[in-house]
């Protein structure tokens, strides 16, 4: 019954904060929870062609020479 309960509590704190990034009404601190929440549970992604996360990598305003080359993470 405790997993339950916990699991249940972690869906509905995924879901509240994924319905309030879809809609729009996310704010700054709704995000940064929202980031937490990823790096607590050891969710992490890579830069990859067509991803989201390379995409708001090109628009950082870094040069070439400051980005490292995400394509050698990949195998």
């Amino acid at each position: 019954m405790k997993d339950e309960a916990l699991n249940s509590l972690f869906d509905a704190v995924a879901n509240e904060l994924l319905t309030k990034i879809k809609t729009g009404e996310a704010k700054p601190a709704d995000l940064a929870v929202a980031v937490k929440f990823l790096k607590d549970n050891n969710i992490t992604c890579l830069p990859v062609d067509g991803n989201s996360l390379e995409a708001l990598m090109k628009t950082m305003p870094f040069s070439n020479d400051d980005k490292l080359s995400y394509n050698s993470f990949q195998s």
